[in-house]
C-alpha cells in the first residue's frame, strides 16, 4: 500500500477533537526514567555512522543524503538535498511541485528544517516555489527570523534566487476537479488526505540535522497550516539527545506537541522507539479522542543512532539507509483492532 492510499483510508470522517492531555508529571517521568534508562545505553558500542532516515518509501531521497553524507558531507547538507528529491518529484502529488491544492486550487507549501546547533527555519503558505525546504534553510541562516509566511515568504525566495513556477499540474488540477463535484466548503475532513517526507540524518561526526516538507493536507481550507513547517511540533533536533519528525493529521500532532515530546522522552531515557510509541499513546489515550478515523506516525533517532517508528494505524513505514542498506521498514501500529 503506497502511504497517501494510507493516509486516505484513515481519513479523519468527522469534527470535534478533543485538546491534548498535559505532560506527564515530574514524579511519572523519575519512575518512567528508571523504567528504561537502560534501554538507551543497552548497547555500548557506537552506531555505524552516517545514518539517514525518513518517512514513508523514499529511497532515491535517502540516497541522495547518503552520497552527500558519504562525501564528507554534513548532516544539514544531507537532509536538505533529500527532501529536495521528493519536492522535485511531481508524480508524488503531496510534496512540492505537482502537490494537491487546497480548496480554492492553490498548491501552498510548509516546510523547515534545524541543524545542531538548534537553529531552524521555516516558511508557510509558500506558493510558486517548488523547493520550499531550500527556502527555509535560506531563513535560517540569512535572516533574523524563524518562519516566513505567504506572499512575504515568496518574495524573499525570489530575492534569494528562487525561480517562481506553477506548482499545479494536470494530474493535481484534475483531481482537484473530481474532488469539487460533490465537496462540501467546510471544515471537515472526509475523502481528503495528505503526507509529508520528514528527515533525519547523522554525519560522520555525529552531528545530527532534520527537515520536513508537504503540501499540506489535500483540498484544505485556504490558509490552513498543519505540523510539518512548525518546531518542536513536525521536527525537532537536540544535537546532545536525538531528533524525531511527524507525519499524519498535523492538528494531532499540533496539540500534542509531538516531535519536541519524542526527543524529550529520550533525553529521560527511553529508546526512540519507546519514545514514539508513548508519543502516540498521549493522542489516543486523550479523552473522546477519534484516533480510528485518523493517523499520525513518528520516526526518531537518537544520539547513540539508535532508531524508532510508530504509527496510530498499520502500513506507516520509515526509510532507512545505513551500513550501505538502503530500506523501508515497517513500523509497528497501535490500532491492531
Amino acid at each position: 500500500m503506497n502511504r497517501r492510499k494510507f493516509i486516505k483510508n484513515s481519513a479523519l470522517t468527522g469534527a470535534g477533537l478533543a485538546v491534548g492531555n498535559s505532560l506527564i508529571s515530574c514524579e511519572e517521568k523519575a519512575s518512567k526514567t528508571n523504567e528504561t534508562s537502560a534501554t538507551i545505553t543497552e548497547s555500548n558500542s557506537k552506531a555505524n555512522l552516517p545514518l539517514v532516515i525518513a518517512t514513508w518509501h523514499v529511497k532515491e531521497a535517502t540516497a541522495k543524503a547518503m552520497g552527500i553524507l558519504q562525501a564528507g558531507g554534513n548532516a544539514l547538507d544531507a537532509v536538505e538535498q533529500g527532501c529536495r528529491i521528493e519536492e522535485a518529484n511531481e508524480k508524488g502529488q503531496s510534496v512540492g511541485k505537482g502537490g494537491l491544492p487546497d480548496r480554492d486550487g492553490n498548491v501552498t507549501l510548509d516546510a523547515c528544517i534545524m541543524d545542531k546547533h538548534g537553529n531552524c527555519g521555516s516558511v508557510v503558505y509558500l506558493q510558486n516555489i517548488t523547493h520550499a525546504v531550500s527556502v527555509a534553510r535560506k531563513v535560517m541562516e540569512d535572516t533574523p527570523h524563524v518562519m516566513l509566511a505567504g506572499e512575504g515568504a515568496k518574495q524573499f525566495a525570489i530575492s534569494s534566487g528562487f525561480e517562481p513556477e506553477d506548482l499545479l499540474t494536470e494530474a493535481s488540477k484534475n483531481a482537484w476537479k473530481k474532488w469539487k463535484v460533490e465537496a462540501k466548503y467546510k471544515p471537515i475532513i472526509n475523502i481528503e488526505n495528505h503526507d509529508t517526507i520528514g528527515m533525519l540524518a547523522i554525519d560522520k561526526n555525529g552531528d545530527l540535522s532534520g527537515a520536513c516538507t508537504t503540501s499540506g493536507l489535500a483540498y484544505k481550507m485556504g490558509g490552513r497550516v498543519g505540523d510539518s513547517p512548525i518546531i518542536g511540533s513536525g521536527l525537532f533536533v537536540d544535537n546532545e539527545i536525538g531528533a524525531c519528525v511527524a507525519t499524519g493529521l498535523g492538528e494531532e500532532v499540533l496539540k500534542t506537541v509531538g516531535s519536541f515530546l519524542v526527543v524529550e522522552l529520550m533525553r529521560q531515557g527511553k529508546s526512540p522507539q519507546q519514545a514514539c510509541e508513548e508519543a502516540i499513546l498521549r493522542i489516543v489515550n486523550k479523552p473522546n479522542s477519534n484516533f480510528k478515523d485518523f493517523q499520525v506516525g513518528y520516526i526518531a533517532v537518537n544520539k547513540q543512532g539508535e532508531t524508532g517508528s510508530y504509527a496510530i494505524h498499520q502500513w506507516f513505514s520509515m526509510t532507512k539507509f545505513q551500513d550501505g542498506v538502503n530500506e523501508q521498514i515497517q513500523s509497528n501500529f497501535y490500532n491492531k483492532v
